[in-house]
């Protein structure tokens, strides 16, 4: 992993007024627009053919992106980390520079990672640790992360946040509640505002690192009957609000695997998917928790040839009826008892206007999701999953309006919606149905018994 260049001075520092934040983001949106108009009406003519091959942004508008994204920090940046997931917004050379937005901010100064380890853990870092290195390994949207060895010779990955992101979290979050608000009168969706309090309650959850530390705990716990998923043991005694110490882990993140994709068989491919595929619905299928930040910089491919979690701030616990009805779905599709696309999501706590009216369209909804799960043998290279479920969005927008799902599903989609385009960019080919298959029999046996009476 290229480590970010250590910053000299405070050019690090995300701006913390809301305005000024939004400024620049309107500065970026207008130097975009054309660049991303042009490329659309590319696209629509099929100038560069209908697989997505005509990126919508160039070169130079994202490294702009990027630019920006990055001295931003915060939810503007993680923003652009779900950009750089896209498989049919960026070619995959776009997509590279983008992806620096994963790991690859502007990082702080060591003066001021050394303050924030002082002020937290009650003493300076070479007190704390028997060794510090002073540079990053990799900085993101809410903190950075050094390599450190403790007094015992354990070797660590320290997680310190940025001092003012608290400030700049709630900057932004005013500012995306404002234009919520506004969408929410204006569209006649009221609970899009309840929709933005579960992403708003997250992400404040997020700047508290012994909430991350507990989350990491509970989703270690989650995976006991998936010995090939790991999760770093936490060390409590130099963990503080701001400062997170983890077991280290060596290996490549996938981020890194997808950057050189091409020199990768299918057999090392459909391995790391399986992998991708168990750490998304095993810990939901047997507790009910997901991750919802699966970002390619927050997974490791350890040496043994394990998958490594690193980042807990965004695990959700999904309640009862919404684990059952998942459950349920996968049981059918494999095989057991029918799942009823409206009753069955009635139970789980979607609300529709008309249901018999929606069930076109929430039939297509779990034909396109569940198409790994259904053929024998796929293709994920060939998917086009993530544009398919765009378009039919975009084309039924007027029966979303008559769909409420609980709030709590804005994660899990956050979770499964990522990690399907992961699984597109690696682009394996193989028996995923198999996969699924397993991960449901491990859940049934392992699995917490849920109270819900269906």
């Amino acid at each position: 992993m290229a480590a970010p260049a250590v910053a000299t001075d405070d050019d690090y520092k995300p701006s913390t007024n809301r305005f000024a934040r939004l400024a620049k983001l309107a500065s970026l949106s207008a130097r975009l627009s054309t660049d991303v108009g042009a490329r659309v009406v590319k696209r629509f003519a099929n100038k560069g053919g209908e697989d997505g091959s005509v990126s919508l942004l160039g070169q130079g508008a994202a490294e702009k992106l990027v630019a920006t994204l990055g001295d931003l920090k915060g939810l503007a940046m993680k923003i652009g980390q779900g950009i750089s997931m896209d498989p049919d917004l960026l070619t995959p050379e776009i997509r590279a520079v983008v992806a620096k937005l994963q790991n690859q901010a502007p990082p702080m100064p060591w003066a001021t990672v050394r303050e924030v380890i002082t002020a937290e853990l009650g003493r300076p870092p070479e007190e704390a640790y028997a060794s510090f290195e002073e540079t990053p390994i990799a900085s993101a949207s809410l903190g950075q992360v050094h390599r450190a060895v403790m007094k015992d010779g354990t070797v660590v990955a320290v997680k310190v946040q940025y001092p003012d992101i608290a400030r700049a979290i709630h900057a932004d979050l005013d500012n995306l509640g404002t234009m919520v608000s506004v969408l929410a009168t204006t569209s006649r969706m009221p609970h899009g505002k309840d929709y933005f309090r579960e992403v708003q309650a997250g992400l404040l959850e997020e700047l508290d690192y012994q909430v991350e530390a507990e989350r990491s705990r509970r989703f270690a716990g989650a995976l006991v009957a998936f010995p090939d998923l790991k999760v770093p043991k936490v060390f409590d005694e130099l963990t503080a609000e701001r400062v997170l110490t983890l077991e280290f882990f060596e290996g490549e993140t996938l981020k890194e695997f997808i950057g050189r994709i091409d020199t990768h068989s299918n057999d090392e491919k459909f391995r790391i998917s399986r992998l991708l595929t168990r750490v998304t619905w095993g810990p939901f299928l047997c507790t009910g928790l997901v991750h919802a930040d699966p970002h390619p910089g927050n997974f490791m491919l350890l040496k043994d040839g394990s998958l490594g979690v690193l980042d807990f701030g965004a695990i959700k616990q999904m309640s009862e009826p919404w684990t059952f009805a998942n459950r349920k779905l996968f049981d059918a599709i494999l095989g057991g008892p029918a799942y009823d696309p409206i009753a069955d999501s009635e139970k789980a706590g979607m609300v529709f206007k008309d249901g018999e009216a929606a069930r076109p369209f929430v039939a297509t909804v779990l034909e396109i999701a569940c198409r790994s799960v259904n053929e024998p043998w796929f293709d994920f290279a060939g998917a086009s999953m993530t544009r398919d479920m765009r378009n039919h969005f975009l084309k039924n927008a007027l029966s979303l309006g008559t769909i409420k799902p609980p709030k709590e599903a804005v994660q899990f989609f956050r979770c499964v919606g990522g990690m399907s385009q992961n699984l597109e960019n690696v682009g394996a080919s193989g028996d995923f149905r198999q996969v699924f298959a397993q991960i449901n029999a491990t859940a049934k046996q392992h699995g917490l018994p849920l109270s819900v009476s269906w």
